[in-house]
């Protein structure tokens, strides 16, 4: 499963709201007037060499009144903690301080699970100190998921089966999620990406399946419209795009469609390796889309 995108996709769609969540301590900065803008990845990739960096999410924050100052957040998300290196994320908030000329970076570190390493770096002599470095983080695991179990930031809804809970109540979480996932959301691309967030992370057995259906009968019904409205809405869509620009590309338009839906934009790459593909390799490739967790998983 691959975290760091799924988190990457969620705070590109969601970025004031990725940060209210896991920067809560600085949520004076996101009240007002204030401009959030993701800063292409491409951009940093000339100074910022190292691999595993390439995941890390930059955010601009900037204020049209100007009355403050432009502020850079970093976010990273680590799935098992124990990877996590401070000094890394040092060199990376140095290194975008410097390409953008400031001294206002904010480092958050978001944990799947407990951290237990240290928040902070110094380094020094015997005589005095001269480099101190820090960090904000959110350790999902640790947070009470009744908590945000009513809570109208679209971020929190759907990372509440990460958040801690008894195994009792895995169900419950698994409801609250999806349920503030269709009220907070109306677009209907995003409301099925991120149902597959919800499911991967809640990751119910069939027999929670059957316990979710039981207890929240409507729900569950609602949720299966929903995917079926979508899978008919997609098929329709390439159909017709079929009847306009001939059946083989409406197939691969279709296609293409659904890997957005899920995972976001597409890489040039896997649009050419689709728009290639026979009939045959289409049908194949569309029969692994719901199965796979990154769009390269189609050809393996």
């Amino acid at each position: 499963m691959n975290h760091d995108q799924n988190f990457k996709n969620l705070i590109l769609d969601y970025p004031r709201q990725a940060l209210e969540f896991f920067a809560a301590e600085e949520k004076y900065l996101f009240e007002g007037n204030v401009r959030i803008t993701p800063i292409r990845q491409e951009q940093l990739k000339h100074q910022l060499k190292d691999r595993h960096r390439e995941l890390d999410i930059p955010l601009m924050l900037e204020w049209p009144s100007g009355s403050k100052e432009m502020v850079l957040f970093a976010l990273e998300e680590e799935t098992q903690s124990s990877r996590f290196s401070i000094h890394r994320l040092a060199h990376y908030c140095l290194d975008l301080g410097e390409m953008f000329n400031t001294n206002k970076v904010v480092p958050v570190v978001i944990f799947i699970k407990k951290y237990h390493g240290p928040i902070s770096l110094i380094q020094s002599s015997h005589r005095d100190t001269y480099l101190q470095f820090k960090f904000l983080y959110c350790e999902l695991a640790t947070i009470p998921w009744k908590l945000f179990r009513n809570s109208s930031n679209i971020v929190a809804r759907l990372n509440l089966p990460n958040m801690g809970f008894e195994d009792t109540e895995k169900v419950d979480v698994y409801a609250c999620a999806t349920q503030g996932l269709l009220e907070l959301e109306s677009d209907n691309h995003k409301q099925h990406k991120y149902i597959d967030f919800v499911d991967m992370y809640a990751n119910l057995s069939n027999n929670e399946k059957q316990q979710y259906r039981v207890k929240y009968p409507e729900e569950a019904a609602a949720m299966s419209n929903f995917a079926d409205r979508f899978i008919a809405q997609g098929m329709q869509q390439g159909v017709q795009q079929g009847m306009q620009q001939g059946v083989h590309l409406g197939e691969a338009a279709m296609l293409l469609r659904m890997l957005e839906a899920k995972f976001g934009s597409v890489a040039s790459e896997i649009k050419q390796r689709i728009e290639a593909a026979d009939m045959d390799e289409l049908h194949a490739l569309s029969s692994k889309l719901f199965a796979a967790n990154v769009p390269e998983d189609l050809w393996h």
